[in-house]
Protein backbone atom coordinates (compact mmCIF):
# COMPACT_ATOMS: atom_id res chain seq x y z
CA UNK A 1 0.00 0.00 0.00
CA UNK A 2 0.77 3.17 -0.92
CA UNK A 3 2.00 5.54 2.43
CA UNK A 4 -0.56 8.52 2.87
CA UNK A 5 1.77 11.51 1.66
CA UNK A 6 1.60 9.78 -1.75
CA UNK A 7 -2.34 9.19 -2.31
CA UNK A 8 -4.30 10.84 -4.82
CA UNK A 9 -6.90 13.00 -3.48
CA UNK A 10 -8.98 10.47 -5.21
CA UNK A 11 -7.55 7.39 -3.10
CA UNK A 12 -7.42 9.70 0.17
CA UNK A 13 -11.13 10.35 -0.34
CA UNK A 14 -11.66 6.60 -0.97
CA UNK A 15 -9.80 5.67 1.93
CA UNK A 16 -11.71 8.19 4.11
CA UNK A 17 -14.92 6.74 3.38
CA UNK A 18 -13.83 3.25 4.37
CA UNK A 19 -12.47 5.00 7.54
CA UNK A 20 -15.37 6.91 8.51
CA UNK A 21 -17.24 3.39 7.46
CA UNK A 22 -15.26 2.06 10.19
CA UNK A 23 -15.39 4.54 13.08
CA UNK A 24 -11.85 5.54 12.69
CA UNK A 25 -9.84 8.24 11.79
CA UNK A 26 -8.19 8.13 8.67
CA UNK A 27 -4.58 7.49 10.19
CA UNK A 28 -5.40 4.62 12.11
CA UNK A 29 -7.70 3.22 9.38
CA UNK A 30 -4.28 3.30 6.77
CA UNK A 31 -1.89 1.81 9.80
CA UNK A 32 -4.49 -1.03 10.18
CA UNK A 33 -4.86 -1.83 6.69
CA UNK A 34 -0.88 -1.49 6.76
CA UNK A 35 -0.29 -4.16 9.35
CA UNK A 36 -3.39 -6.33 7.85
CA UNK A 37 -1.02 -6.55 4.81
CA UNK A 38 2.25 -7.68 6.68
CA UNK A 39 -0.08 -10.36 8.36
CA UNK A 40 -1.51 -11.59 5.28
CA UNK A 41 1.97 -11.91 3.55
CA UNK A 42 3.49 -13.86 6.18
CA UNK A 43 3.82 -17.33 4.95
CA UNK A 44 1.33 -19.77 6.09
CA UNK A 45 2.57 -22.58 8.62
CA UNK A 46 3.12 -26.22 6.89
CA UNK A 47 0.51 -28.60 7.29
CA UNK A 48 0.94 -31.27 9.81
CA UNK A 49 2.26 -34.60 9.02
CA UNK A 50 0.13 -37.19 7.76
CA UNK A 51 -0.16 -40.43 10.04
CA UNK A 52 1.43 -43.47 8.06
CA UNK A 53 -0.87 -45.81 5.75
CA UNK A 54 -2.31 -49.24 7.29
CA UNK A 55 0.35 -50.90 4.58
CA UNK A 56 3.45 -48.65 5.53
CA UNK A 57 2.92 -49.15 8.79
CA UNK A 58 2.66 -53.43 8.96
CA UNK A 59 5.62 -53.32 6.67
CA UNK A 60 7.54 -51.65 8.73
CA UNK A 61 6.27 -53.71 11.99
CA UNK A 62 7.11 -56.91 9.28
CA UNK A 63 10.63 -55.70 8.89
CA UNK A 64 11.53 -55.22 13.06
CA UNK A 65 13.18 -58.26 14.91
CA UNK A 66 11.30 -59.82 17.16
Amino acid sequence: MADPKTLTPAQRAYEQKRAAKAGKSLESWLDAKQKRAVAEAKPAAPPPKKKPSLISRLLDRAHKPL
